[in-house]
């Protein structure tokens, strides 16, 4: 993936600066029917399964941070760092598909060893 403009870009950060803010809905207004989110928690498919991912991680965030968004027409990257009341610095990274304009597949990265440290919840 090379690039910083294009139309994959642009979903990804209406979308991770959507989830970031606690607006769940818009975040999941991206997103197509048939989504498939992979992360180190499990897979979650369809809308409603990716509101279960997403609602309740999002819904506990103090403070978040968008790094950097890269992409181009069809992917993009999204780097961020949250705070949580169990987790401070917590840095994430969702490689995101779109097609025809909506979210198609998210690979979510982060590492569960910090959340199992502060014995938090393990949902992202």
């Amino acid at each position: 993936m090379t690039g910083t403009n294009g139309l994959a870009r642009k979903v990804a950060e209406d979308f991770v600066r959507a989830w970031t803010s606690k607006d769940v809905d818009k975040a999941l207004s991206l997103l197509a029917d048939d989504v498939v989110c992979e992360a180190p928690t499990g897979t979650f498919e369809g809308v409603e399964g990716y509101r279960g991912f997403l609602e309740p991680f999002a819904s506990s965030l103090i403070s978040a941070t968008v790094i950097d968004v890269l992409g181009n027409d069809t992917h993009a990257a999204t780097v961020y760092t949250t705070d949580t009341p169990f987790l401070k610095d917590f840095r994430g990274i969702d490689h995101i598909t779109v097609e025809n304009g909506k979210i198609t597949h998210v690979t979510s990265v982060f590492d569960l060893l910090p959340m199992h440290q502060a014995k938090g919840n393990i949902q992202h």
